[in-house]
């Protein structure tokens, strides 16, 4: 069992930054893929970045390919999204997942676990 908690959302200006951190309890958080997803009002929810249990390998969405990065602490259990050049787009609730296993996964369903979501807004 894994449970997975995030932080650092907020309300920000165009072109700001912004650091996103999702903490997991258990023991054997290197044996878990970890992604981001996006969800905004009214839409569905779609993958932001994707990151395998070592650091070497990531996956991104064209729409934040250079804007933002994924990382992992495994020693922390954390795994982080910087988010930079933030534009009103990227306003949605931001949820962190891990899924079992070693390989980069990007589709929702092939993720075990889900945090509760943080709020990021975006301000024209």
């Amino acid at each position: 069992q894994v449970q997975l908690v995030e932080s650092g959302g907020g309300l920000v200006q165009t072109g700001a930054s912004l650091r996103l951190s999702c903490a997991a309890s258990g023991r054997t958080f290197s044996s878990y893929a970890m992604g981001w997803f996006r969800q905004a009002p009214g839409k569905e929810r779609e993958f932001v970045a994707a990151i395998a249990w070592t650091n070497d390998r990531t996956d991104y969405a064209d729409s934040v390919k250079g804007r933002f990065t994924i990382s992992r602490d495994n020693a922390k259990n954390t795994v982080y999204l910087q988010m930079n050049s933030l534009k009103p787009d990227d306003t949605a609730v931001y949820y962190c997942a891990a899924g079992l296993g070693l390989r980069i996964r990007v589709r929702s369903d092939e993720y075990d676990y889900w945090g509760q979501g943080t709020q990021v807004m975006v301000s024209s």
